[in-house]
């Protein structure tokens, strides 16, 4: 690896089993939505940091540990809405349809994702990010992902195996945060085997998805960063939901 690469850490970890990091995580987010004008986003609310059905994708200055981006992959469990839930039911209620049916076996949302300007340009909070939650969701045994992509993301997450759901909104497209944005519905349905994922990417996720721990370098259209990920989610963190409890009889 090249000394004189810009070096991030990209980890994963459930929110309630470390506090401090999801503070620093809120406190990027918020400080990146500001600097945008951007108040109103329904994944940038702090409900889920004590329960634990939300993990978080964490990205940090190797050297200094200082926040640099991250997203939150927010499992379906029937105690908090998904952001996608909350952000679009007044435009189109058919999400909660939606979302319950996928629930069946097991569903969650990619959302929160953002990146600090300073890292802006490398894919930190795009591609990255989203090639992540999508390793990780097979890792937690969901069935279907969720997401709700501006337009700088949509072609990424769909290279990362997301389709439009084009029977929610018009044509999958709403207006959101605001009036003079918008914002697409996305899912995945095929977490195991990622078909409708970009062949490298679908290549890459499949070599997180055998070794969790990697150093690689990363390129985006400023140049190149060297990324050491810690993608690994240990068996006592993957947590049991509260509809599988009772189709077991718990």
């Amino acid at each position: 690896m090249d000394n004189n690469l810009k070096r991030v850490n990209v980890k994963v970890f459930r929110a309630d089993k470390n506090r401090e990091d999801c503070l620093r995580f809120v406190e990027g987010h918020h400080k990146v939505l500001e600097s945008y004008g951007v108040t109103q986003v329904t994944s940038a609310n702090i409900d889920w940091m004590n329960e634990p059905y939300s993990y978080i994708i964490f990205v940090e200055d190797a050297e200094e540990n200082r926040a640099l981006g991250g997203a939150r992959l927010q499992m379906y469990s029937g105690t908090i809405p998904l952001p996608i839930e909350t952000a679009i039911d007044k435009l189109d209620p058919r999400i909660y349809h939606i979302t319950s049916e996928k629930a069946r076996f097991r569903t969650g949302e990619f959302c929160g994702a953002w990146n600090s300007r300073e890292v802006a340009g490398y894919g930190i909070g795009s591609i990255i990010l989203g090639r992540v939650c999508v390793c990780i969701a097979e890792r937690l045994k969901l069935g279907s992902l969720f997401a709700l992509a501006s337009p700088a993301s949509l072609k990424l997450c769909q290279r990362v195996g997301f389709r439009v759901i084009r029977t929610l909104g018009i044509n999958g497209i709403f207006y959101y945060p605001k009036e003079d944005l918008i914002a697409t519905a996305l899912i995945i349905e095929d977490l195991l085997q990622l078909k409708g994922a970009h062949e490298e990417e679908r290549n890459k996720i499949f070599a997180f998805r055998k070794n969790p721990l990697q150093t690689m370098n990363e390129r985006g259209i400023r140049g190149e960063i060297e990324a050491n990920y810690n993608l690994y989610i240990p068996d006592e963190d993957i947590i049991t939901l509260p509809q599988e409890s009772i189709q077991i009889g718990v």
